[in-house]
């Protein structure tokens, strides 16, 4: 028994936190799946959420809860002390709970909330916990939460808090800089999205994937219908995936974001995307 629950632990681990491999292990493993999340379900939301309460919404879902979920909030427990990481893990479920108002079985484990402002208001509440009774770097972490629920109850006042936030140094100022992006080219504040996209981009490491940056620059001049600069953008990601090689010297296949890229550009200049091939990779690599 000792031997196959051994077995199992080592079967299930990785899945914790090993993503596609195209990277190095470590911090950048990250950007697949983070973009993965943010790309894909961003979509199905933003489909959904046609007129009022849309913007508010997609700034949330893009950056907030959903991306940090993904792999972020991950690389940051590494490093927590079982309380704290307890205390902000139970926020962010209560953050990621679902909304819904059909019945909902009595033997159900997981939490749900009849709207979306209820749901943020409980997480803020959880997370103020953990602000007001955990040192840094839980505190800050949980004012960012804070910050990014608080844009659905009042936009307004979610922006001043990240923008405060943004001020700072570290892993949770560059969280709020790129949220504060997110929102701006929500609510067709296109300038103010492109400059601090661009500053983002300028740093030397970023919790942030340089790749995610520069995608999320892109869709903003798509949106300004600047074809030119979001084709550059896209041809440049899609053109350095294709020539990416592992640690052996084999061809990776492409991450989700690169992907995405190449599919817009075959969109935007589809003369430019036949320049860039697959990769051509082993059987079993």
């Amino acid at each position: 028994m000792a031997i196959t629950k051994k077995k199992r632990r080592k079967s299930r681990q990785p899945q914790q936190v090993v993503l596609p491999e195209t990277e190095e292990k470590g911090k950048v493993q990250y950007r697949d799946e983070f973009q993965k999340d943010v790309g894909s379900r961003l979509e199905d939301l933003a489909s959904k959420l046609d007129g009022q309460g849309r913007n508010i919404m997609y700034g949330l879902a893009a950056i907030a809860v959903i991306a940090v979920l993904a792999g972020i909030f991950y690389t940051w427990n590494r490093r927590s002390n079982n309380a704290a990481q307890s205390a902000l893990g139970s926020a962010i479920e209560t953050s990621q709970a679902f909304v819904t108002d059909a019945p909902i079985p009595a033997t159900a484990t997981f939490k749900t909330f009849k709207t979306e402002k209820a749901r943020a208001e409980a997480a803020i509440k959880e997370f103020q916990v953990v602000a007001d009774n955990y040192g840094n770097p839980y505190k800050e972490k949980a004012q960012y939460f804070i910050a990014v629920n608080r844009l659905e109850i009042d936009r307004d006042a979610g922006i001043k808090e990240l923008t405060t936030i943004a001020s700072g140094s570290g892993e949770t100022a560059i969280l709020a800089k790129f949220a504060l992006a997110q929102v701006q080219s929500s609510v067709a504040k296109y300038d103010e999205a492109i400059k601090l996209y661009q500053e983002l981009s300028k740093l030397d490491e970023t919790v942030v994937a340089k790749e995610t940056i520069s995608f999320e620059l892109a869709k903003v001049f798509e949106k300004q219908n600047k074809t030119k600069e979001a084709s550059d953008i896209y041809f440049n990601i899609a053109k350095s995936a294709s020539v990416l090689k592992d640690a052996d010297g084999k061809a990776v296949p492409f991450s989700q974001t690169a992907a995405e890229a190449k599919a817009k550009l075959e969109q935007l200049a589809p003369e430019r995307a036949k320049e860039i091939k697959e990769p051509e990779l082993v059987p079993g690599g």
